[in-house]
């Protein structure tokens, strides 16, 4: 028989631990930020209006690979790869390019001066008018970088997105990133066979990359640039080879999902020398995680004119698009099953204009208003002919 008082309450046993252990966030990597649509890992290609194309995730997802095609004789494309690899260099990360000269390195552009008259113009709210959100996007915080970093705004402490000026010249104390440049071509030759495997480059370029990423810490992004893909200019004759250029993007791929938290790829391919017809290029498309097309407009004569007093004073002088842009597939986006079917921005006719100031921006394509039909008027002879005829 119990002899314990039924009125009395039994207490639960004290925890011996009455602190609570508070959630440690991982610090991340300067230049990488998670997308606001699942929270997948994401870096900036250095051009704002390219990030917000990527299916929503703000940026290139990492351990994902972007192919840029161009048609023509224009270098779009090299700009992009300029704009890549310096706000790699600028955020910290590790830059490695494949065929350019040393002199390339030396000609990315510079961070663009902050705008003193728009700073003005627009004083910061006061803190009691600030707007309050949900903690989940407050998390993010890289909307405002955004913002700041289009209007060259450098006060903030983490920029995701940088602005640049291509009349200037990227100089070494904005470098905080290593640029590691790797040549691809030997000797000039016509023999197209590679004697052995050893001496192939893009075997020797994957063995170097594959060291780099084994020797840095998780926390190191490197960013891997691949210019204008079999072309003879910067390629040896042998690397044009299906069995060369296949296996290189597949251990490339490899690299890309094994170190998803530290790599990125962006590809460009001069389409001119090989049409997207070609069984090559089509498998080349399924390598790669993302694929966009370049197809620049013929230069008008007002395009080529030098810019007058009106064009100065007409601020939509600068903004006529200088090309066409085409999306065929978007990083993640289309490996879930995407494939087009959701609206999207990439629907649209896309176009991009290119400037020394505002970089190349790319935004819907339509045409211009016809300014000349609308504003001619009609004689008085016409006016009476016609009105005699009706």
């Amino acid at each position: 028989m119990s002899f314990t008082k039924r009125n009395t309450v039994l207490s639960a046993p004290r925890a011996t631990h009455t602190t609570v252990q508070a959630k440690t966030e991982t610090q991340l990597a300067p230049g990488v930020r998670p997308s606001p649509l699942d929270g997948r890992l994401t870096t900036s290609t250095g051009t704002a209006s390219l990030d917000q194309l990527l299916a929503g995730y703000g940026g290139l997802p990492l351990g994902t690979c972007l192919l840029v095609e161009e048609q023509g004789t224009t270098d779009f494309s090299g700009v992009l790869l300029r704009y890549y690899a310096a706000e790699g260099l600028v955020q910290g990360h590790h830059v490695h390019a494949l065929g350019f000269p040393p002199e390339w390195g030396r000609q990315l552009p510079a961070l663009a001066e902050p705008d003193k008259k728009s700073k003005s113009a627009q004083p910061a709210p006061p803190p009691e008018e600030k707007m309050k959100i949900a903690w989940r996007y407050e998390s993010l915080g890289n909307g405002s970088n955004v913002g700041a970093a289009a209007r060259g705004d450098s006060s903030t402490t983490a920029i995701f997105c940088h602005s640049f000026d291509l009349t200037k010249r990227l100089i070494t104390p904005s470098c905080k990133g290593t640029l590691q440049m790797t040549p691809t071509t030997g000797p000039p030759t016509l023999d197209r066979a590679i004697s052995s495997s050893e001496s192939s480059p893009f075997k020797l370029i994957i063995k170097h990359l594959q060291a780099k990423l084994e020797a840095s810490p998780p926390t190191v992004i490197h960013r891997l640039i691949i210019p204008s893909l079999m072309s003879p200019s910067l390629y040896a004759s042998g690397c044009s080879r299906p069995s060369e250029i296949l296996q290189f993007l597949h251990a490339v791929r490899a690299l890309l999902r094994q170190y998803n938290t530290s790599l990125t790829a962006l590809i460009t391919l001069p389409t001119s020398l090989f049409p997207r017809s070609s069984g090559l290029i089509r498998w080349i498309e399924l390598l790669c995680d993302g694929v966009v097309e370049l197809i620049p407009l013929p230069a008008s004569p007002a395009a080529t004119a030098p810019p007058s007093s009106s064009d100065r004073a007409n601020p939509r002088a600068g903004d006529q698009p200088q090309g066409l842009l085409r999306v065929h597939t978007l990083p993640v986006y289309h490996e879930k099953g995407g494939g087009g079917a959701e609206t999207g921005s990439f629907r649209e006719n896309l176009s991009f204009s290119l400037s020394a100031s505002k970089g190349l921006q790319i935004k819907p394509y339509s045409l211009p208003p016809m300014e000349e039909e609308e504003k001619k008027e009609k004689s008085p002879a016409s006016a009476i002919k016609d009105g005699l005829e009706f």
